[in-house]
């Protein structure tokens, strides 16, 4: 059984006990997060599509631990003029571990 579901402006697909990294959330380290905004849901041969939601369904994920991403480095550079430019960037990112699927 899997789904697919929005959080923090991503579709996930995920399923029971997989360990997801989202975008940073709102929530303590331990605490239970409900995700209403399921897209889509499959039991096997049952597929439940969501027009744009399926209605009633919910997946609950516990949060394990907030941290930082990779770091992604980006450098300009224009050949001959002397111009460079070299910045950096890392995500905050939110570790879940996903408890239950309802439909």
């Amino acid at each position: 059984m899997y789904a697919i579901v929005e959080i923090a402006g991503q579709q996930f697909k995920v399923e029971k006990d997989r360990k997801v990294y989202v975008h940073r959330l709102e929530a303590e380290e331990g605490a239970q997060v409900e995700f209403e905004n399921v897209l889509l849901i499959e039991n096997g041969s049952d597929v439940k599509i969501g027009t744009p939601n399926v209605a009633g369904a919910k997946v609950t994920a516990k949060v394990l631990s907030h941290l930082k991403g990779d770091k992604v480095i980006v450098f300009k550079k224009r050949r001959r003029k002397g111009y460079q430019k070299k910045n950096g960037h890392r995500q905050y990112l939110t570790q879940i571990q996903i408890e239950s699927i309802q439909a």
